[in-house]
């Protein structure tokens, strides 16, 4: 193989290599779904990404309303990991339905068994179900993640562009994302079930966008890797034969 192929390969490899690296994106703890319905019984899933690399994550916390509280919190078992449910006594009472609630579980707090935390480039899902969901308009969860080398990170930034943001369940409020700016009245469903379609179509059409990209990059790949095998066989048929 000559000098001349050895670069076309080099060169194509790189380019292919480019083209196929996924971006880097910033990872932080969230709930997922983000939205819930008033008055129902909702599982949510607390994720909790390592970010660190040279330590891991060993316990979570993550802390629940006090002025809107949850009357059932219970968890899923997580392998390799304690539970703990923190019920207090509220700073007042709060009625729900005909009853007074004078006490609740104001936090969860999950501790790694030995070998078990969270190290880098890993993950971990920490199951909630609770309930019933408040009839308001969102329910900030904000979490503590411990390192094993004493940090502590505290995701509970409310704020836009936060570096830390707290995780936030949505419950009458749209998610941030979908907010779009402006005010509407009463008289203003129509307008608002027609931008929701408009960004359920956009979304759908980013979907579809992104799915044409990721297949056009595969053949395009594809095609690059064809067109290496190609050029080798080409510049080794024209080689002289050996006298």
């Amino acid at each position: 193989m000559n000098r001349r192929t050895t670069s076309a390969i080099a060169i194509t490899a790189g380019l292919a290599l480019a083209v196929a690296a996924p971006l880097a994106a910033s990872a932080h703890v969230s709930v997922d779904p983000t939205q819930a319905v008033a008055g129902s019984y909702a599982v949510i899933t607390l994720t909790v990404p390592n970010e660190s690399e040279t330590a891991g994550t060993t316990r979570v916390e993550v802390s629940l309303p006090t002025d809107t509280p949850f009357t059932s919190v219970r968890y899923v078992p997580v392998a390799g990991w304690t539970a703990e449910l923190v019920t207090e006594t509220l700073p007042e009472p709060v009625t729900i339905g005909e009853s007074s609630i004078t006490e609740a579980v104001t936090s969860v707090v999950w501790t790694a068994d030995a070998g078990s935390e969270i190290v880098a480039g890993q993950l971990q899902l920490f199951p909630l179900s609770v309930g019933p969901v408040p009839d308001t308009g969102s329910v900030v969860l904000p979490t503590d993640q411990t390192y094993s080398d004493g940090s502590v990170v505290s995701w509970s930034e409310t704020v836009e562009d936060a570096e830390y943001p707290a995780p936030v369940l949505y419950i009458n409020d749209a998610p941030a994302e979908d907010h779009h700016g402006g005010a509407a009245g009463d008289e203003g469903h129509d307008e608002d079930a027609a931008v929701t379609a408009g960004a359920d179509a956009t979304a759908s059409t980013s979907d579809d966008a992104a799915s044409i990209d990721v297949l056009a990059r595969v053949l395009g790949i594809g095609g690059l890797i064809v067109g290496v095998v190609g050029l080798v066989l080409a510049f080794s048929m024209r080689r002289p034969a050996a006298k």
